[in-house]
């Protein structure tokens, strides 16, 4: 089937390429993209790369990013509970019991993602993300781990005095303030700073939530050719834990928390929760010397206080993280071919002291275990990129990636400590651009990545130390055709077939505790199709629309995995969707009124290894309707409902859970009014 999709769009895009006009590419020429350091137009990318900018993220309720994510072919965002986000990247939730995996985040050209491999994305506000960049596939040969993908946020753009003022409010107890201003403070410089608040009573009991977050991004001009960028982040964030439920218990009643199982108690009754309070700054300095030479140098810091009390004991532990990256762009010819080499490096050093002690029904109990995490890793990069005749572009880098793992248990004595090295390993990327007509441009990329096993997965919540668990590793080969069909339709087509080896697999204990293994090689073939068709006018100055529509089609399976004397080769790959489709229509009536609508789709998916237990197909459709007002106050209205057809569903799977505890409910119908107010202030501060 796949290939027969495959083919049939092939042969029809590479048809209406021939008759279209060179004047109707500007939607190749117009998105530029940040991946790979190329800063290039999309069409010149080699590699499946999908954005989201401002318009794409607040076209749903502003608070959270997943149903913006989720229209991403490939991609899969979940959120067990207000607050308690999964990320996958083609399919990487397989490893990850809450957070993100195998998956490289940067925040501002800087890496988010620590040195321990934890990603704290539920820290960030909403309208603190500007634009998102999503790189499918190993990014290794510039970003280090994640054979996933990575994932390039920004702060929002300040513009000159802008400023926005916002509530929501909705159902089960949502609340939401959220501020904004942007300060000219000289003709070189300009500081936007943003603060928010977004609390819930959550639609299950033990699933409240409470964030504040607030963030300072100073911008200065020195001369005409650098500047310095530096940024602040403060985020206190709690959320409670409601617990897997059963099948029977989710079908009966979906609202209730996992209750008490034999000898183990509730969620509620231990006050399942996390406490997360994080001030995160970073700087990066950027100049350009000579006109063909760009020089970034950046850090950043963070310091986290994590408390969390669960049905099996309580942890506590701080994090601090440290991190460099650098840059060197050189631009030049060698003939008439353009070339642009970038070399640089990345180093992350990371320390955390973590004590587990009992729980009493959320109160801190006698001491367990108190361990010491210390980390230290980097990469070094290089890249070259030619711009050869006849509009064919050539990317070839690769990296050297070290890391080094420094464990310690110091209660009960006797002192353990267990030290692990990475050995250092090259991985190399090759891409391949042909644009036709500056119309249609067809890539083709070959890349390796690795994933090391995060410090969380080394000592996971059992508490024991598994020094053998062994990096996953992985070649990734992709075919892609992109363009623009009569001058509207835009077209994303990929192919790939990614072979992972010595994959990580989360499985649990009785008590729910989580542990991984490596689960042998993956097979990863898959399809991913993206169709936007803006601006149809269907009534002159009075009604306009814009339609969009993705797939994804995930064939994952186990290749040689045997666990615990159980075959599960061929079986597929846990966790993951084999189809999954998303679509929306946006109305818009009179440059005011507004009607956006969306639709996803999840195909059954396997809650466990051995394929036994499916997780049923799932249609989810929510919308926002709304009217903007623009002139002295400009102010938008707007409502919002989720879950139209108040499906019974789960998003976000205890996966291989004991018990048959798969099940994490989602809210059903639900609703959402919110006011953005937009004042035009005076300059200056």
């Amino acid at each position: 089937m796949i290939r027969f999709i495959i083919l049939i769009s092939s042969c029809h895009i590479l048809y209406s390429s021939k008759v279209i006009a060179q004047d109707s590419t500007r939607y190749l020429n117009e998105v530029t993209v940040s991946a790979f350091r190329s800063n290039r137009p999309l069409a010149e990318v080699a590699g499946a790369v999908a954005t989201l900018d401002s318009k794409s993220l607040n076209r749903f309720s502003n608070t959270n990013l997943l149903p913006a994510v989720n229209t991403i072919p490939g991609i899969r965002m979940e959120e067990r509970s207000p607050g308690s986000y999964r990320f996958s990247v083609r399919g990487s939730l397989l490893r990850s019991p809450f957070g993100v995996r195998n998956v490289k985040f940067y925040w501002n050209g800087l890496p988010l993602t620590d040195g321990g491999g934890n990603t704290y994305l539920n820290l960030l506000d909403f309208n603190a993300i500007g634009s998102m960049e999503i790189i499918k596939g190993p990014g290794a040969s510039l970003y280090g781990a994640g054979t996933g993908g990575v994932v390039l946020l920004n702060s929002p753009p300040a513009t000159d005095e802008s400023s926005q003022l916002s509530v929501q409010v909705g159902s089960d107890g949502l609340f939401r303030l959220q501020a904004s201003k942007s300060f000219n403070i000289s003709p070189k410089s300009y500081l936007n700073t943003r603060v928010a608040l977004q609390q819930a009573d959550g639609y299950r009991e033990q699933s409240a939530m409470s964030r504040m977050s607030a963030g300072v991004d100073w911008r200065y001009a020195i001369g005409e050719k650098s500047t310095l960028t530096t940024s602040y982040l403060y985020s206190n964030l709690y959320y409670e834990t409601p617990g897997g439920l059963t099948k029977d218990q989710f079908e009966a009643d979906p609202r209730q928390a996992r209750p008490r199982s034999g000898p183990f108690p509730g969620s509620a009754e231990q006050q399942a929760s996390v406490t997360n309070k994080t001030h995160l700054v970073s700087s990066l300095y950027e100049t350009t010397i000579q006109s063909n030479i760009l020089v970034n140098i950046g850090a950043i810091a963070s310091y986290t206080d994590f408390a969390n009390p669960t049905i099996r004991n309580y942890e506590e532990r701080t994090e601090s993280n440290i991190g460099a990256r650098t840059e060197i762009q050189y631009q030049h010819k060698i003939g008439d071919i353009k070339n642009k080499i970038i070399l640089g490096g990345e180093y992350q050093y990371f320390y955390s002291p973590i004590t587990v002690s009992t729980n009493s029904g959320g109160t801190l109990g006698t001491l367990q275990t108190e361990d010491l995490l210390k980390s230290s890793g980097g990469l070094a990069f290089v890249q070259s990129e030619a711009d050869l005749t006849k509009n064919i572009f050539v990317t070839l880098g690769a990296s050297v990636n070290m890391l080094r793992y420094d464990l310690t248990r110091e209660f009960p004595a006797p002192s353990i400590q267990q030290i692990r090295n990475f050995s250092p390993a090259l991985f190399p990327r090759l891409g391949l651009v042909k644009q036709f007509n500056r119309a249609v441009a067809l890539h083709a990329s070959i890349s390796s990545g690795f994933s090391p096993p995060s410090l969380a997965e080394v000592r996971p919540s059992t508490g024991t130390f598994n020094n053998i668990l062994n990096p996953e590793t992985g070649l990734n080969t992709e075919l892609g055709i992109r363009g623009k069909i009569k001058k509207r339709l835009s077209f994303d087509l990929s192919v790939y077939s990614f072979r992972l080896k010595e994959a990580i697999v989360i499985q649990r204990n009785a008590d729910g505790a989580e542990y991984f293994v490596n689960a042998g090689e993956l097979n990863q073939q898959g399809l991913e199709l993206s169709l936007n068709y803006p601006s149809i006018r269907i009534v002159e100055n009075l009604l306009q629309a814009d339609l969009f529509l993705t797939y994804a089609s995930q064939q994952y399976f186990f290749n040689d995995y045997v666990q615990d004397g159980n075959d599960y080769t061929d079986n597929r790959v846990t966790g993951v969707a084999p189809n999954t489709l998303s679509a929306g229509i946006d109305l818009l009536i009179r440059d005011k009124f507004y009607v956006n609508g969306s639709a996803y789709y999840y195909d059954h998916i396997p809650l466990n290894d051995a394929n036994s237990v499916y997780a049923p197909f799932v249609w989810i459709v929510n919308t926002r309707v709304g009217y903007k007002h623009s002139g002295k106050l400009p102010f938008e209205v707007f409502v919002t409902a989720d879950n139209l057809l108040s499906e019974n569903y789960s998003l976000g799977h205890d996966l291989n859970a004991i018990g048959g505890r798969y099940y994490n409910a989602a809210a059903k119908r639900n609703y959402s009014l919110g006011l953005i107010i937009k004042p035009t202030l005076k300059r200056g501060i």
